[in-house]
């Protein structure tokens, strides 16, 4: 671009792109240092051009400061770590059909109030969570679309004066699907759209925790409704019997952590004056770790997912008599009866057969 607008001669534009070849390799063997008196890679860059190709070398920086430059890099960044995100969550919805179609028709208690209230079945619940996640990809997709803007060439946050800067054909050229055209919005996006991109992840988080929610409590010997592959289970240092899903205590307590860590970023940018303020450096740190956990989040779920047994005779005790009850008043209900009367004549039924389960459990003409 500096090329194109006149900055750089022929000779300077071919001194540099072999100079920037020669980083490139040296970076990939991890032999490129970054030095205390180089204070940041960008400066490094530089000087090891300027070393080089000297005049050419000290063009470089030109309409060009390291606010844009930074955020250019967390954006491609971004765009790269929302990726990745999309992919774990089109593979866990993958992983959570799976288990559908294995074991979809199996009927088990669907709960309100944490008691027992209503039959379901494996695929409406499972499915619940792949709808949830289905939403989230929408949120991220919206996140990716506001971080897909480029912002090299605001310079400071005041544009670059003088110099006929061509920004679309950067933008175009590192691959954005356009520019952020106002620059001082390029540093009060800083924050904004990170607390936007963390806020997806809590979204993701928290589904991940109410499965995880829900897995541990099926898990357990009083229910026993899931078994969990030994793979993503460990045992006890004393209690000889114990298969312990701590895996999923991890992923439940890490959406409090990846919550935590977008309320750092909304409070490290909140009642900043307009332009350049240094605490905005402090995001990227909460980003990382809220982004990083994520993935983790997903990836180990997937992991949960992929040998999750379910044991349908457990499933298939649990549904006794009374989850019927509202089916059995809206039956009445069909043949003519006034809903609050079928209502009042079915609670004085149960209440007389409390927990007496049916001579078939399990077999049901809307679950099978």
């Amino acid at each position: 671009m500096l090329h194109g607008i006149g900055i750089l001669n022929d000779e300077e534009l071919v001194q540099l792109e072999r100079g920037l070849a020669d980083i490139v390799a040296l970076a990939e063997r991890n032999e490129f240092p970054i030095t205390p008196q180089d204070e940041d890679g960008h400066t490094a860059i530089e000087n090891f051009l300027t070393a080089r190709s000297g005049e050419a070398g000290r063009k470089i920086h030109t309409g060009r400061s390291r606010n844009d430059q930074v955020l250019t890099a967390l954006r491609l960044w971004e765009k790269e770590q929302i990726g990745l995100l999309l992919g774990a969550l089109d593979k866990y919805v993958e992983d959570l059909e799976a288990v559908s179609a294995r074991a979809g028709n199996v009927g088990l208690p669907g709960y309100t109030h944490m008691q027992a209230a209503m039959p379901t079945t494996v695929a409406m619940w499972l499915g619940s969570f792949a709808a949830a996640a289905l939403d989230d990809v929408e949120v991220l997709q919206l996140a990716l679309r506001l971080v897909d803007q480029c912002p090299l060439g605001t310079a400071a946050g005041f544009g670059v004066p003088v110099l006929p800067i061509d920004r679309e054909r950067v933008a175009h050229e590192i691959g954005f699907a356009r520019v952020q055209e106002n620059p001082m919005y390029a540093q009060l996006s800083r924050g904004r759209m990170e607390a936007f991109l963390l806020s997806g992840c809590v979204q993701v988080m928290h589904g991940l925790n109410r499965l995880a929610s829900d897995l541990m409590l099926f898990t357990t010997r009083e229910f026993g409704f899931v078994e969990l592959p030994a793979s993503v289970c460990t045992g006890s240092s004393l209690m000889p019997q114990k298969r312990n899903a701590d895996v999923l205590e991890l992923i439940r307590a890490s959406y409090h952590v990846v919550r935590g860590e977008e309320s750092k970023v909304q409070n490290l940018t909140a009642s900043l004056i307009s332009g350049y303020n240094r605490d905005v450096q402090l995001t990227k740190g909460p980003l990382f770790a809220g982004m990083g956990k994520t993935l983790d989040a997903l990836r180990a779920m997937s992991l949960v997912l992929t040998g999750l047994r379910i044991d349908d005779q457990a499933c298939a005790a649990a549904l006794t008599a009374e989850l019927y009850a509202t089916e059995r008043a809206l039956t009445l209900v069909a043949e003519g009866m006034p809903f609050r009367d079928a209502y009042h004549r079915v609670a004085e039924d149960e209440a007389n057969r409390r927990h007496r389960p049916l001579e078939e459990p399990g077999v049901h003409p809307l679950i099978g």
